[in-house]
């Protein structure tokens, strides 16, 4: 007998047991298995599956097309702390194999950390991104400044940074990286994408530092992680992630993002991790 997963008809999201039937998670497995790479792979697969399920499920709702109702509001809970805990499981089995994620994996765990972020919004468990109400309110029409990525605090760094245009008379506005990518001129598109992939790393390397803020951190890491798989989707109308060519290895860097926002947040969320 071998471990299997369990996913019952309607479940959104899937847990492990054991030969014997206990619930238990990747890790705990892989840790023991003698065939730990085709539990990874499964796993990897199995949240993809899960995934498609959830976006003929709730498709509209994550594509912002209308609001949930009460019902669907826990339905959206459930589904967020599923994929969270399977991408944190995910990634910590890829280090406790001493593995590291693939171009497929990224997309997968991509598009699982985008699909989180989303059902998260309309229960209003995402917090602030760097610089909310710090900003100018644009007015209607083209913009004319500079880009730049801004850091909310170069001290703390788990602090995160935000993409903003910077006017000549001082103004700062919003800009998101799909709007440096796709609508802005005179932009340099690869310094854009490896400065923002950068600020990525940055956060996650400083996340359990002493005297980072795990509420900060997660907003931090939850802003730059949404504004880049945003700007890295297959179409306007698509959650498929896409990663642009000599860009491939990044893959490693969005699994490890998506899987330090859900530690982040199971510090003051302990049961987000649990089976």
């Amino acid at each position: 007998m071998r471990p299997r997963i369990v996913q019952d008809e309607g479940q959104l999201g899937f847990f492990w047991v054991t030969a014997r039937g206990a619930p238990t998670s990747l890790p705990a497995l892989v840790a023991a298995d003698d065939e730990p790479d085709r539990l990874v792979a499964t796993h990897l697969e199995a949240i993809d599956d899960a995934l498609i399920i959830a976006a003929g499920r709730f498709g509209e709702i994550l594509g912002g097309g209308r609001r949930p109702t009460r019902d669907e509001r826990d339905d959206l809970r459930s589904l967020h702390r599923a994929l969270d805990r399977l991408c944190h499981e995910y990634a910590t089995a890829l280090q406790a194999t001493v593995r590291t994620a693939d171009l497929r994996a990224g997309k997968i765990i991509g598009t699982a950390a985008l699909f989180s972020i989303l059902a998260r919004e309309p229960l209003g468990l995402l917090g602030p991104a760097p610089f909310d109400g710090e900003l100018d309110d644009p007015a209607v029409g083209v913009v004319g400044g500079f880009g730049e990525l801004v850091q909310v605090d170069p001290d703390r760094p788990w602090l995160g940074a935000r993409w903003v245009v910077r006017t000549e008379a001082g103004q700062r506005y919003p800009l998101t990286l799909s709007m440096l990518l796709f609508d802005s001129s005179g932009v340099n598109k690869e310094a854009s994408r490896k400065e923002h992939l950068e600020a990525l790393r940055t956060v996650v390397g400083a996340a359990t530092t002493a005297g980072a803020d795990p509420m900060a951190v997660t907003c931090a890491l939850d802003w730059l992680l949404y504004d880049w798989l945003m700007a890295h989707r297959d179409g306007p109308d698509s959650a498929e992630i896409v990663f642009p060519k000599g860009y491939e290895p990044d893959a490693v860097l969005i699994v490890a993002a998506a899987a330090a926002s859900a530690a982040a947040r199971a510090t003051f969320d302990p049961g987000l991790l649990g089976l």
